[in-house]
Formats: C-alpha cells, sequence, structure tokens
C-alpha cells in the first residue's frame, strides 16, 4: 500500500516538476470551457495516453524510445496547430490540410459548445508529451517491471502515479478557470486571454521540439522535485550496504517491494572494528565467531539457461553441504575483484563440505551470450559450478539487488548470512567456516586465504577513488557534458567539451548512443573524462561484423607510459577484439584528478560504462 501512495505522491508532484512546465499551456487552453465536459476528458486522455506508453515501456524495452519520439513529433504538430488556431482563428478557414483541420477541431473555436471527443483527442496528445516526464519514483516503477516482469502490481503503481498527476493538474485546471472568469469580468479580455494562450501554446511547441522541457527547464527550474522525490523512494529502498558494489542492471537500484520479501530482512549491523555484518551478523563480545541468525530458506536454482563446471544443481542434492552463491556478471569491476577469493574459498575447503555457485546474471544485454559467459569462465580460471542466469530467473528467486552478492547457506538449506560488493572477505571466511563446524565440531580449519589479484583483479585503493561507476548509454547516463545534446539512438555528430570538471566527459565524433552503449559510426572518435582515482577502466565491445578496433589513450595530453593499464602499452596502444572490461589506467604514482582520453581509430566500436578502482 505503501508502493502505490508513493507513487500517487510522485505524480502529484509532477505539476511542478520542470518538464511538467511545456505541458501547462495546453492544460489551461481548456480552462474557459466546463470542466466536466473539457478539463476531465483532457485529463483522462492524458492519463490513459502516459499509463499505455509507460506500460508498453515495461513490456518492450529499448525500442519504446525510438516510438515515442514519433508519438512526440505528432502531438507537437496538433499543438502548433492548436496555437495558431488561438492565436489567428481566421487562420483555420483558410487551411485546408488534414491536420491543419484536426488541430482546428481538437480547439473549441468561439462560442461552440465544449466537445467531449476533442478535449480527449487534445489529452491524448498531451499525454504523448507528458509521457517522457518521469521523476525517481517512475524510474523506480518502470525498472522494477523491468527486471521482475510486468504484472498487475505494476500497472496499478503506473495507475497511481498518473492518477496523481492528474489530481494536481484537475486542481490547477479548477483554479485556472477561476481566474480566467475573473480576468474576463473585470477587464473585458477575452480576445487577449484566448491569443496568450494561443501563444504559450506555440512557446511550448518550440521548448519541446529543441528539447528545452528536458533540458535548458530543468537546469533554470527553481522548482524541481526530483529531490523530494528521490528522498521519498529512499524510505523504502534500503541504503547501499557494499562496500563497493554494481546495482541493479536498471537505473540505479531496483525494488520493487519492500526487502522482506526476499532473503534480505534487516539493516546492516555494525560490527565492533566499525565495518558492516551482513543482517543477522552479530559479533561475539571477544570477536570471535559472528553469531548467525537464520534469513530464509534458500531459493530454487531452477530457470539457469545452462550449466558450466558442473550439471544443474538443485536444492535437493545440496542439502547436507555448506553452500555460498555469489552473484556476479563478467563486465563488473566489483565481480572480477571479488573473484579470486570466492576461487580460493571454493578450492581450500570443497573436501570439508563447501560448495560454491556462481551465479552468472548479466548487467549487459552482450554478458547474456553464453559463448562471452564461458570464454570469461575459462579466462578467470574459475573451477566452481558456474549458473548462466541470463532470463533472471534465479536474480529475481534471491530478491537480489547487486554484483557481487554473496550468500552464505548451511547443511539444512537456510540462508545464514549474506553480503553485497567487494570487501570483508576475513569475516566472510569466519563465516564460512562457521557453518562447516556447526555439522562437524571436531573439524580443524584455522587462518583465511591470502590473495593477490593482478591487473584488473587486484585490490582497489578505496582512499583515493572519488569517480563514481558512469554509464555511457542513455538510460543511466550522468554528468555528460558535451555541447550538443544526446539524439537518442540516432547517428549524430557530437564535440569535445572545451573544459571538464572531475567526473564529468563528453563525446567527439559521430556516435549513436542507445539505451546502454554508444556505438561509434564513424572514424575516429573520442571519449573524454575527468576523474580521479588510481585506476580507470571502461567495457568495451566491437562492432556487429566483429573486427578488431584499433585504440589510442592519453593521460592529460599524453601517453600513459608507466600509468598505462594492462590492456595499453606506454604509447597507450591497444586493441579491442571481445566484449568485455579494458584496464587503461593504473597509475603508479600520487593520485591526482586527471584527463583520460581514449581515441577509437576504426568505426563500430561499443562503449559501455566506465568503472573505477
Amino acid at each position: 500500500m505503501l508502493l502505490y501512495l508513493l507513487g500517487f505522491v510522485g505524480g502529484v508532484l509532477t505539476i511542478v516538476s520542470p518538464c511538467i512546465l511545456p505541458v501547462l499551456p495546453f492544460v489551461f487552453s481548456r480552462a474557459d470551457q466546463p470542466f466536466r465536459r473539457s478539463g476531465l476528458p483532457l485529463l483522462a486522455g492524458m492519463a490513459m495516453t502516459f499509463a499505455l506508453v509507460a506500460a508498453v515501456a515495461t513490456l518492450a524495452g529499448a525500442w519504446i524510445v525510438r516510438a515515442n519520439q514519433i508519438g512526440r513529433s505528432i502531438a507537437i504538430v496538433i499543438f502548433l496547430v492548436l496555437g495558431l488556431s488561438l492565436l489567428f482563428p481566421s487562420l483555420a478557414e483558410y487551411l485546408s490540410r488534414p491536420f491543419v483541420r484536426l488541430g482546428a477541431r481538437a480547439q473549441t473555436p468561439g462560442n461552440a459548445p465544449p466537445s467531449i471527443g476533442k478535449s480527449l483527442i487534445l489529452g491524448v496528445s498531451t499525454g504523448l508529451l507528458w509521457a517522457p516526464c518521469a521523476g525517481p519514483i517512475l524510474g523506480l516503477i518502470l525498472t522494477g517491471a523491468a527486471v521482475q516482469g510486468a504484472s498487475a502490481h505494476t500497472a496499478f503503481l503506473l495507475l497511481a502515479f498518473a492518477l496523481g498527476a492528474c489530481f494536481s493538474l484537475g486542481l490547477a485546471l479548477l483554479a485556472g478557470n477561476r481566474v480566467l472568469a475573473l480576468m474576463k469580468r473585470s477587464l473585458g479580455a477575452e480576445e487577449w486571454i484566448r491569443r496568450g494562450l494561443g501563444a504559450a501554446v506555440l512557446l511550448g511547441v518550440i521548448a519541446i521540439a529543441f528539447g528545452w522541457d528536458r533540458g535548458m527547464l530543468q537546469q533554470i527550474s527553481l522548482a524541481s522535485t526530483s529531490g523530494i522525490e528521490q528522498s521519498l523512494v529512499g524510505r523504502i529502498r534500503p541504503a547501499d550496504t557494499s562496500d563497493q558494489a554494481s546495482t541493479s542492471p536498471q537505473a540505479g537500484p531496483v525494488m520493487t517491494g519492500p526487502v522482506m520479501n526476499g532473503p534480505v530482512m534487516n539493516g546492516p549491523v555494525m560490527t565492533a572494528s566499525g565495518g558492516q555484518a551482513g543482517p543477522g551478523m552479530m559479533m561475539s563480545a571477544h570477536g570471535a565467531q559472528p553469531q548467525l541468525a537464520t534469513e530464509g530458506s534458500l531459493p530454487s536454482l531452477d530457470g539457469a539457461v545452462a550449466w558450466l563446471n558442473s550439471p544443474p544443481l538443485t536444492r535437493e542434492q545440496l542439502k547436507g553441504k555448506v553452500v555460498l552463491v555469489d552473484f556476479w556478471t563478467y563486465s563488473c569491476i566489483n565481480c572480477l575483484r571479488a573473484i579470486p577469493y570466492v576461487e580460493a574459498w571454493a578450492e581450500k575447503y570443497k573436501k570439508d563440505g563447501l560448495v560454491v555457485i556462481g551465479v552468472h546474471t548479466p548487467e549487459f544485454a552482450f554478458e547474456k551470450d553464453q559463448g562471452n559467459v564461458a570464454k570469461s569462465v575459462r579466462d578467470l580460471k574459475i573451477t566452481y559450478p558456474v549458473a548462466i542466469d541470463s532470463n533472471y530467473a534465479i536474480w529475481k528467486a534471491f530478491n537480489n539487488q547487486y554484483w557481487p552478492a554473496h550468500y552464505f547457506i548451511d547443511r539444512q538449506g537456510k540462508i545464514r548470512h549474506h553480503h553485497f560488493g567487494e570487501g570483508e572477505y576475513d569475516k566472510s571466511e569466519q563465516v564460512i567456516q562457521q557453518l562447516l563446524k556447526e555439522g562437524n565440531a571436531s573439524l580443524q580449519i584455522s587462518g583465511t586465504v591470502q590473495v593477490n589479484g593482478a591487473g584488473a583483479q587486484a585490490a582497489p585503493d578505496l582512499n583515493d577513488v572519488q569517480s563514481p561507476e558512469t554509464y555511457v548509454g542513455y538510460a543511466r547516463q550522468q554528468n555528460y557534458v558535451s555541447p550538443e545534446k544526446i539524439k537518442p539512438d540516432s547517428p549524430s555528430l557530437y564535440s569535445a567539451p572545451a573544459r571538464l570538471n572531475v567526473n564529468e566527459w563528453g563525446l567527439a565524433g559521430k556516435w549513436t548512443v542507445g539505451d546502454e552503449r554508444a556505438m561509434l559510426v564513424t572514424a575516429p572518435g573520442k571519449i573524454v573524462f575527468r576523474f580521479h582515482s588510481r585506476d580507470l577502466h571502461l567495457v568495451l565491445g566491437p562492432g556487429p561484423d566483429g573486427k578488431p578496433i584499433r585504440f589510442r589513450v592519453l593521460l592529460d595530453g599524453a601517453p600513459p607510459m608507466d600509468d598505462r593499464g594492462v590492456d595499453v602499452d606506454n604509447q597507450g596502444n591497444g586493441t579491442l577484439k571481445e566484449y568485455r572490461l579494458y584496464q587503461l589506467i593504473r597509475q603508479k604514482g600520487k593520485v591526482e584528478d586527471r584527463t583520460f582520453q581514449i581515441e577509437f581509430l576504426d568505426p563500430g566500436v561499443q562503449a559501455f560504462a566506465f568503472t573505477f578502482g
């Protein structure tokens, strides 16, 4: 019930969100007509169209962005005609094109009685313009549906959001009706009011056509509600309890309900050393063994599309074993740095009854390819069983939200502990040891594994990581500062920013920016990033033809030399041949703010995300 209320409140707040401002003139253009026959059908059309577009988005994926752009274009034409009809009523008499007649009919002329059908048409068009306007709460609903699957629950959440927005717009429309009536009686300015509304509609059309509704207004508005919405979201979304973790495959952590629905049941418990133990993990008075509570039962492992290093495993087969389930994906730097520890535990404790299962759940589309996963398992020298969870079946069963995520299961099939992200490896190993000893009190185990990861798997320098994981695709894009606005899914020329602040980045060259990656159309092309960390990684892949792509890396305008990553030479030259994470920079000296540039000498490269360490 709380989620429905939150969705409704988020919709109410939309009235003062910057991206709704260009739509308001279309709503107020009906303010001088009866609410039941004009305003109410308009709002109903808005809600219906918005809910339809949003619902399709949860089912169809990235193509809706292109479809919605078409819808916006149609709506712009309709409102252009409407605005001209309001501003110059006589113009409608001389224009004969069908879309002009549609615009004239949509706007009730003169003293003719208002039409429910025409108002509904206007509402549908307004809904097409309104659909792209969504804050964190709507993003939460849509991304949750994308991961958990479309359902009646999601449909009602979308309806609650739409009803909230229409409620606030309806109040504004009723208030606007009274204001307009007062102006007519006192000033006799009906004609000027109508023309003023026509001018406002035309200004709104111009703003939407040039993207100001999602660009400039975002920056200049004093009434942005994103912070309010985000604080409401925070009430139902737990804080990230990991040291270094990647979140769900959509925009931000995806939560479709309270976390208590799955095995994650409580907030983090602070340990004596000031670190974080997972829910249910309490350190003893002497700081010895942790006291482990029960967090739920091991969910089903059914649904994997394939298994590597083992035939499929079931809960029944694992009874009597201590099990560690590791959710990972092969382009995730946090996962790569944790894998050496997981492999070391699997090797050290397999004779004592430990079974390690890696669950590979993809973040990007290319990680669903079984061949890519199998190659990464070989390259990483993973010997324990790996379930390829490309359809998120096991991910959903655990109600998981993070990479990496470790779940520790005892011999009775009960989840006794979990840990999200990197770090606290000694404590995780102590949990394994305790669970093993619960079934064999005489078992002699001492010490913890010693791991020294190399290359991208080396431990991060957390004291100097001041740059966040940054996505290149528009779905989760942030801190992009090239002068040109991103044109979703369309080839476009971009130029490098004249100046970069820390954590800002930009594109140069002709790129097609998709929801999760940017693809270089013609060479050369560049990506620049101002960062602060020891290591810089970039998830890259070749073009559709699979041909190798040459690139060159510069650091502050010069070859990286000793500060090069494992995937480039001293001069910064490298070649990408496969989809994976590439380590491009590893600084040897003092970590400072640096400007990174990568230039691709061949077309077709696909860039996904920057990560740091």
